[in-house]
C-alpha cells in the first residue's frame, strides 16, 4: 500500500478511530514522541501542531502499537483498510 498523504486519507485513518473503543484528540502538549495514548481511558491524544504527513505518520505508528484487528470491525472498508496497513508494515 502507498501512503498517501492527503485530508482524504487522514480522514480515514480518523474513522478507524470513530468506529472503535478509542477517542482521537489533537491538543497541544509536550509529548515527546509527538502523542500520548492513554489505554484506561481509551484516549489518544497527537500534537495539533503536527503537519498533515506527520499526523498521517502518527496515527499510523498508534494503529501499530494499539494492535487493532480488522475482524473486529463491522464496516468492510475499515477491514479492508486495516489489513491494507498490517500488509505494509511487514514489507518494512
Amino acid at each position: 500500500m502507498v501512503i498517501k498523504y492527503t485530508k482524504n486519507f487522514l480522514d480515514k485513518l480518523e474513522n478507524i478511530f470513530a468506529a472503535s473503543e478509542y477517542i482521537l484528540r489533537y491538543e497541544k502538549g509536550n509529548f515527546k514522541s509527538g502523542y500520548c495514548v492513554l489505554k484506561e481511558n481509551k484516549i489518544v491524544i497527537i500534537n495539533k501542531y503536527y503537519t498533515l504527513e506527520g499526523k498521517i505518520n502518527t496515527i499510523i505508528d498508534i494503529l501499530k502499537e494499539l494492535e487493532f484487528h480488522p475482524k473486529d470491525f463491522e464496516d468492510k472498508k475499515i477491514q479492508d483498510l486495516l489489513k491494507e496497513l498490517q500488509q505494509t508494515e511487514l514489507k518494512l
